[in-house]
């Protein structure tokens, strides 16, 4: 490049030599003068200069605009790379480097990075855009100016970017939680509307329209996330208020089907509503369980039912009473509640008494009678073979004094063979009288009151029982002393005036073997201990409830019957 250069300045030197030889050539043969060829010499060098100075200032100006280019382009691509986090390469400038390729690769590369810058604006853009749109969402448009100030390429580094990525990404998953939030509300706003009977798309509606909407996004701002859990909380609470007034009602509903024995297929229009009774506010799901119109309907039957109660409250007191008396009378029991219950039936009547209270009152009583009954249970069922065996004796005292019993008849071999049982069964009532009185007394010991049977107290009875017995016992070895005594005299005037002969039909009926003569006696042993006997089984099975009188009837007919054991004939001892 250089030595063409130099050939060119030689050219130009051969030219311009050329030139002069020439023109000295005309001036020698036209005369000028020496002093005219200086001057135009002179002229002429004078324009040379001027016209290199010319050339000489341009190219200054030239390089002067290309290094001012070449300067503002890398501020431009420095402060290019500097927002985009880049740092600027370090450039050697190599000699003899014109500065117009220096300048083009500048530009070269200004290029190339502007198109970078551009491809860079437009991600944070875009990124910008999403998390503007997202935070509008959330917040509304006072977060939107947070991200201006990015726009104005202050920072567009990777870094910056990624960060941003990162936020968005972040905004993007509350959004999606935010999303499953308001789905789930709706879900539950759903259940709630199901369960109570209301219209979701009217609830829905009123928090934001776009609920409404089944392809549109769902609105996530705060202020609608907070109103649908208002909203959720809202029907949460009537759901428990109205599952309350339910559960009442179901109360209420049982309570008047027990007390007026209402039919099965009565009840199987409310079932639904009974079977929710105990039910825990998660366990009502069932669609319009609890709507206006359908606790309507069941308070309405309430008060149905309650009309019905007071026409039949007088019936379910006497029906409860009748109950009352038979459990007591079954179990041999007099309390005074029976007879304050004549006297409240009367307050019913008046309408001085609440009904429910005299029912409460009742069914109390017949529990406790229960309870009482069940201790009684083993206590009254040895009663109960007490008195039979008391009746057994009874009877066997009338066989004994039956003067035809061993004439052979029909049946007279079941006769005799229910003497020996009932024989057999009297022989055991001292120990029954033992054992019952041991159970009576640990009874009484236990609770601490008296046994009453009847109203009268059971150990009473026994002890009388026991003294009649002996007394009896007394009078019985009393005679037989009596008939030892008598006979020792006939045999004595026997002895003296020689005997007597019995007429014979007395002598017939007095005959017999010794065994039967024991027997006999045997049989007389119970003869005064039980009045009114029966000569057919089914006397030994009186009504439980004229136990009691039977028993209180023994002392005074005992003493009735002690005085006639003179009268009977001898074979009876």
């Amino acid at each position: 490049m250089l030595k063409h250069h130099i050939d060119q300045f030689a050219h130009i030197e051969i030219t311009c030599g050329l030139f002069l030889d020439e023109l000295q050539k005309i001036w020698d043969e036209v005369g000028e003068p020496e002093g005219d060829r200086d001057t135009v010499l002179l002229e002429i060098e004078q324009k040379c200069l001027e016209v290199y100075r010319r050339k000489v200032d341009a190219a200054k100006h030239c390089r002067a605009q290309l290094q001012q280019e070449i300067a503002v382009s890398e501020a431009e691509l420095a402060d290019i790379r500097s927002a985009m986090g880049e740092q600027s390469p370090h450039r050697d400038r190599k000699a003899g480097g014109s500065l117009k390729k220096e300048l083009d690769t500048i530009v070269s590369q200004l290029e190339d990075i502007r198109k970078q810058k551009i491809e860079r604006k437009n991600q944070f853009a875009e990124v910008l855009h999403q998390i503007r749109n997202i935070s509008n969402e959330f917040w509304g448009d006072s977060e939107g100016n947070l991200y201006k100030a990015i726009l104005a390429e202050t920072d567009l580094s990777v870094r910056r970017l990624e960060e941003l990525r990162k936020q968005l990404l972040k905004l993007q998953n509350q959004k999606s939680n935010r999303l499953k939030e308001v789905s789930d509300h709706l879900n539950t706003l759903n259940s709630l509307c199901l369960v109570l009977g209301m219209d979701l798309r009217h609830i829905a509606g009123e928090i934001h329209p776009s609920f409404n909407d089944s392809k549109g996004t769902k609105d996530v701002s705060n202020q609608t996330i907070e109103n649908l859990a208002a909203a959720v909380q809202n029907l949460k609470e009537v759901k428990i208020q109205r599952m309350q007034r339910l559960q009442n009602l179901a109360s209420a509903l049982l309570e008047m089907w027990h007390l007026m024995d209402t039919p099965t297929e009565d009840q199987l229009m409310f079932l639904n509503i009974t079977s929710k009774i105990a039910a825990s506010e998660p366990e009502i799901t069932d669609p319009n369980l609890l709507s206006v119109n359908l606790l309507n309907n069941v308070e309405a039957e309430v008060s149905r039912l309650e009309q019905l109660k007071l026409s039949k409250m007088k019936e379910l007191v006497m029906k409860k009473k009748v109950e009352l008396e038979q459990i007591c009378s079954q179990m041999h029991i007099v309390t005074e509640a029976v007879n304050a219950m004549e006297y409240s039936v009367e307050a019913l009547e008046s309408g001085a008494v609440d009904p429910m209270y005299l029912l409460e009152q009742i069914e109390l009583q017949i529990a406790r009678v229960k309870e009482e009954a069940l201790s009684r249970k083993e206590i009254l069922e040895k009663v109960e073979k007490w008195l039979v065996a008391c009746q057994e004796e009874s009877w066997l005292e009338e066989y004994n004094r039956d003067e035809n019993r061993y004439n052979g008849g029909r049946g007279a071999h079941l006769t005799l063979k229910r003497a020996e049982k009932a024989r057999a069964l009297v022989n055991k009532i001292p120990a029954m009288v033992e054992v019952l009185t041991s159970k009576t007394k640990a009874w009484e010991e236990q609770r601490g009151n008296k046994f009453l049977y009847d109203g009268g107290r059971l150990l009473s009875m026994l002890e009388q029982h026991s003294i009649l017995r002996q007394e009896k016992e007394q009078d019985m070895q009393r005679q037989k002393d009596q008939k030892r005594v008598h006979g020792q005299r006939i045999a004595e005037q026997e002895a003296l005036y020689g005997s007597k002969p019995s007429p014979s039909k007395s002598g017939k009926k007095a005959s017999g073997t010794p065994r039967e003569v024991a027997t006999n006696r045997k049989f007389s042993l119970g003869g005064a201990m039980l009045p009114n006997p029966k000569p057919d089984k089914s006397a030994s099975r009186l009504h439980p409830s004229k136990k009691g009188d039977f028993l209180n009837q023994k002392s005074s007919l005992s003493h009735q019957q002690h005085s006639g054991f003179a009268a009977l004939p001898p074979e009876f001892f």
